[in-house]
């Protein structure tokens, strides 16, 4: 390693930690920004230096998820791992991963990297990385203004792909989207999925981001839909069909407290109670498979994982059970409704939608989720919140679902958490989640306190 890398990489750790002192924890892409002004090729040269394997996770749903639980596989063999935990995945997060991953001189010490990339980063990213694997999740509409319409995304993502044609692909090919990408990449590809029905009629709603084969756009043949357009597909008029998956999850049992499932001749159960992380953790385990490792402590692993991950955590504050959950895009919040639903007893809920670059100016999406479904949750109330919440009330107003607006969200769940159902759901986009899971641990510490001194 030389000097002048070695000088960029001090610098600009010492640029985070004066940020962090100052800004009290914000600013986590500042040192990858710093670093790449003063050395454009910091990044290659870092994952140049991981021993054996880099692997890229990329989808409209689900990165954070299983980019989290294969660094938690990696690790419980032993692995030295680096991973953009923060969940920052554009190019100068990515670069922060590695820079602040460095150790006091400057050196890194790692097996693996597992890096969850942006969309539209990854034109960027993947050719300065070229990762060894490739794991693509599915490909759905996502911030309209930043992204437009799912085909912009597919042909972004087909054209970072074809820069790194050494990369080897993990596919969902429940997925005819990620499935003809991988076809038409010329990458070398390999495929999970779910072979059985388990999603249920909520889950499955309307919402279609491609019903037509894009080898001839005939109409696709579908034998079951799992979500979105997620299912067992075929073409009638070329032939197109779901390919046969190398890992698939059979004898898939859903329970309250998780699930369990089948991988060929391994079992795992899991704390996955949503069905759509079982496709998180089926794409990981694959993963793991893909690259030869036998993964000898998965079972142990996943056992113990925690699937909340910021984006679905749970409190108990004062005998009231309140889950947080993001959702970011309609066959997302999609999920996230059919997950309310599964919980039959009386229950609150808040619905927090933001309109800020990171959430996606366009909100238009509101109107492509079957909120209707809402009128069975067994909800004493619910409350829209955030910049974008008189929209929110509006878009439940034509389902005939009562909908309170609130501008002060603390007030609000303090209110809940007194008065209310004991059971409170908060979705949020965006960039409501820091903000709120914030608000939810000071909760936890002020409600702690009180108890303490009666």
């Amino acid at each position: 390693m030389g000097f002048r890398r070695n000088l960029v990489i001090r610098f600009a750790k010492w640029a985070s930690n004066m940020s962090q002192k100052i800004r009290g924890g914000q600013g986590v892409t500042l040192p990858g920004y710093i670093a790449r002004k003063l050395d454009h090729n910091i990044l290659t040269a870092l994952n140049g230096d991981v021993r054996k394997k880099t692997f890229v996770v990329l989808g409209t749903n689900g990165k954070t998820t299983t980019n989290s639980i294969l660094y938690n596989a990696l690790t419980a063999e032993g692995e030295k791992v680096i991973i953009n935990k923060t969940g920052s995945n554009m190019m100068n997060g990515v670069t922060s991963a590695y820079v602040l991953a460095t150790d006091k001189k400057g050196r890194l010490d790692a097996d693996y990297a597992c890096i969850e990339v942006d969309e539209l980063a990854s034109l960027t990213v993947l050719p300065e990385i070229r990762p060894d694997y490739l794991i693509l999740t599915n490909i759905y509409r996502d911030q309209l203004d930043r992204f437009g319409e799912v085909d912009i995304t597919f042909q972004k993502l087909k054209e970072a792909i074809k820069k790194t044609p050494n990369t080897v692909l993990l596919i969902n090919g429940d997925d005819v989207l990620s499935y003809t990408l991988a076809k038409e990449s010329g990458n070398e590809f390999h495929v999970y999925g779910i072979n059985e029905q388990i999603f249920d009629d909520t889950s499955r709603s309307e919402i279609r981001e491609s019903i037509f084969c894009r080898q001839c756009g005939h109409k696709l043949e579908y034998k079951f839909f799992h979500y979105g357009q997620l299912g067992d597909y075929a073409c009638p008029n070329c032939g197109l069909t779901r390919p046969e998956a190398e890992y698939s999850a059979s004898n898939i049992r859903l329970t309250n407290v998780g699930s369990t499932f089948d991988v060929g001749d391994r079992s795992f159960t899991t704390g996955a109670k949503a069905p759509y992380n079982i496709y998180n953790t089926m794409a990981a385990y694959a993963a793991l498979r893909m690259a030869g490792l036998e993964a000898a402590y998965f079972e142990e692993m996943i056992a113990a994982y925690d699937y909340g991950n910021s984006r679905e955590s749970q409190f108990d504050i004062a005998g009231t059970h309140l889950q947080i959950h993001l959702a970011k895009n309609p066959v997302g919040f999609q999920q996230k409704v059919s997950l309310v639903l599964r919980d039959d007893t009386p229950k609150d809920i808040i619905i927090l939608i933001n309109d800020e670059a990171q959430d996606g100016k366009d909100v238009s999406w509101l109107w492509d989720v079957d909120f209707q479904y809402l009128v069975d949750a067994n909800a004493n109330s619910i409350i829209a919140a955030g910049k974008r919440g008189y929209d929110m009330q509006l878009r439940l107003k034509y389902e005939d679902i009562p909908c309170e607006v609130t501008q002060n969200l603390k007030e609000t769940i303090c209110d809940c958490i007194d008065n209310r159902s004991s059971n409170l759901y908060i979705i949020v986009n965006y960039t409501g989640l820091y903000s709120t899971n914030t608000l939810l641990k000071n909760l936890e510490t002020e409600y702690a306190g009180k108890e303490g001194q009666s």
